[in-house]
């Protein structure tokens, strides 16, 4: 008996990856959809020079985490388009608030003037952070609203860290938890008094150096040097983020990995000598599972004989957003260059934020566009159901209004995502602590990596497979 994976999402397809890299055994992945990749999906118009993205377009390469995803696509071999700090998707970042699209400092000089939306400088959200004393928060966490205004001030909350959320889940800062998002700043607030004095102290502890100690023994990847010396600030892979989990199946399928599409699991049980996944057509007795599934699904499946395990899962809500991608014939229609624009939820508009991916990446003369709407707010603006017609209208308002993009579009697709983004609600970091335990409590033969557990970045989901891969007991230990 081998381990299976259930879920060929990128977090899926890692954990295939670090198994056989890991144990140089076969095993197979079961996915219930017809193709890899879960939210990644690039719909390519290559006759027309550009791209729609469905999900996420670029990938960080910071840290421990963005080393080893480049560590990964190195080892792939896929050609990337690195951008620097330098250009402008990098630098400029925007709000729509207060009726006009306002650039976002980028610079130490944006901290000592007042620039809209804010009413005063930005250095009076850090000497309020500096005589702000520590309060600590209570049953150890604390939304991230709560701490931003309690450091800050509410001017920060509301401009700067709420649409920030909004950006990285969809979701409402006075709901998500900080010690799960900004973990280190708020250790470092709740031990030192603050988060600057925090950031001051943490610069003379001991690091731990990866290099020595973790995932890059053998030392670091030759990209991740290479994007640290060049200054990337972010990066996409050439036709498209999708060529990644692409790249990864044939890789896997290269090397006897059997990635078996449209193969739903509708139960999973336990016992003393592993796992039985059942399929549509099979029963099929594992020595261990890997669920990369989102946690809800994964409640499903197990809720028959560890109803207690399944309940934990489904504290963990999850999120429906709207994805509209828009092309128009020129590039000449953007009154300001940049990555993107964020509405900030006090607006109480229906539009989370607008990406422009034409000054990402060269679109060939079209102006390309992604609007992204919903999230928590899903069911307040659109109610159920709503039809394509009304979101993509929506969408097009929006972008008119905000933009001043006059021309019509040319194309544009729709996308529903239905419960795509976990929320980290206040109490998550516990939440997922106490699912691990009760896994280990019960000596269930199963692996949890995924956004619902580790963070949602593409780097996350990736380096949660690999560390629950790592924890594996070694065929020799018992």
């Amino acid at each position: 008996m081998t381990t299976a994976v259930l879920g060929a999402g990128l977090s899926g397809l890692s954990a295939g990856y670090y198994l056989l890299r890991r144990f140089g055994k076969p095993l197979t992945i079961y996915e219930a959809s017809p193709r890899v990749g879960g939210w990644i999906r690039t719909e390519g118009h290559k006759d027309r020079g550009f791209l729609f993205e469905g999900g996420p377009r670029t990938i960080r390469p910071k840290g421990v985490a963005g080393a080893n995803t480049l560590e990964l696509i190195e080892e792939l071999e896929l050609p990337i388009h690195p951008i620097p700090s330098s250009h402008v998707a990098a630098k400029n970042r925007m709000l729509y608030a207060k009726g006009q699209v306002c650039m976002l400092p980028n610079s130490p000089k944006g901290l000592i003037r007042t620039v809209p939306p804010f009413t005063k400088p930005l250095y009076r959200a850090l000497l309020h952070d500096l005589f702000t004393g520590s309060t600590l928060a209570k049953n150890e966490d604390e939304s991230i609203y709560s701490f931003t205004k309690r450091r800050f001030g509410k001017e920060i909350a509301d401009y700067a860290i709420s649409p920030m959320i909004c950006g990285i889940c969809a979701g409402d800062a006075h709901e998500i938890s900080v010690r799960f998002l900004m973990e280190t700043l708020f250790e470092n607030e709740q031990k030192y008094g603050g988060v600057l004095k925090g950031a001051f102290y943490a610069r003379f502890k001991d690091k731990v150096d990866e290099n020595k100690t973790g995932l890059f023994a053998k030392g670091e990847p030759q990209l991740f040097k290479q994007a640290t010396k060049e200054k990337w600030a972010m990066y996409g892979v050439e036709d498209g983020l999708e060529q990644l989990p692409r790249a990864m199946r044939k890789y896997l399928g290269e090397h006897d990995v059997n990635v078996q599409l449209s193969s739903k699991c509708s139960n999973l049980t336990f016992s003393s000598d592993g796992a039985r996944i059942s399929l549509r057509d099979a029963e099929v007795p594992v020595r261990h599972v890997i669920s990369a599934l989102p946690a809800h699904q994964l409640a499903s499946v197990v809720r028959a004989q560890h109803p207690s395990l399944a309940a934990q899962l489904l504290e963990i809500p999850y999120v429906d957003v709207v994805v509209v991608n828009i092309q128009y014939n020129s590039d000449q229609l953007l009154k300001h260059n940049g990555f993107g624009l964020l509405v900030p939820p006090v607006e109480k508009l229906p539009i989370l934020g607008v990406i422009f991916d034409s000054c990402c990446f060269d679109m060939a003369g079209n102006t390309i566009l992604t609007v992204m709407m919903g999230g928590r707010w899903f069911d307040q603006w659109f109610g159920n159901q709503p039809s394509q017609k009304k979101l993509r209208d929506i969408a097009h308002q929006h972008v008119r209004q905000i933009l001043q993009i006059k021309e019509e579009p040319m194309f544009s697709r729709v996308h529903i995502l239905h419960k795509c983004i976990p929320q980290y609600t206040v109490g998550h970091k516990r939440r997922v602590e106490n699912i691990r335990k009760y896994i280990k409590d019960y000596k269930l033969p199963l692996s949890l990596c995924g956004a619902a557990y580790d963070g949602v970045g593409i780097n996350d989901v990736i380096l949660s497979a690999r560390r629950q891969v790592e924890e594996l007991p070694s065929p020799s230990e018992p």
